[in-house]
């Protein structure tokens, strides 16, 4: 009799397992298929890493933001150098948040949703785009307009949470 209870928990414990097992791929499926509206990173909140989008228009450069200077849209915290900084992209948040919510533009045109970094960076008809890297951010500026027009398509037609 004891080992039969043994027996009966040991499956027990296997079909529980599976069971786990098989909820995990069922929701880690379905968050590799939805893509944040913002891209903030894994271990923050902080749009754009917490760099001042207004400054890539303003300064044509990257500047860091300050956590004095801060304002919650589309679920990320965005952050600014100054408040006069802060109200203009309250005022306009389209004209200044970068396209596809910060993710890498070269990387959206090709159907995938990798990180935009801060220091690689283009503003193109007055809107900003942010790519992975250097060599990302060459090869997308040798044929922005086609690269655009791809990422605008798989952007519009992705999952958003």
């Amino acid at each position: 009799m004891n080992i039969l209870n043994k027996k009966i928990k040991i499956r027990f414990v296997k079909i529980a397992f599976v069971k786990v097992l098989m909820l995990f791929a069922i929701f880690a499926t379905a968050s590799a298929q939805a893509t944040e509206q913002i891209h903030t990173g894994y271990f923050s909140n902080k749009a754009v890493d917490g760099y001042d989008v207004t400054a890539y228009f303003e300064l044509q450069k990257p500047l860091q933001g300050s956590s004095k200077y801060t304002l919650e849209y589309q679920g990320a915290d965005w952050y600014f150098a100054s408040q006069k900084n802060l109200d203009k992209f309250k005022a306009n948040p389209t004209k200044y948040a970068p396209q596809y919510g910060g993710y890498c533009a070269w990387a959206m045109s090709n159907d995938k949703a990798a990180p935009g970094n801060p220091p690689y960076w283009t503003i193109y008809k007055n809107k900003l785009y942010l790519n992975y890297d250097q060599k990302i951010l060459d090869t997308w500026r040798a044929d922005k307009d086609g690269f655009i027009k791809k990422a605008d398509a798989r952007w519009a037609s992705m999952d958003k949470e």
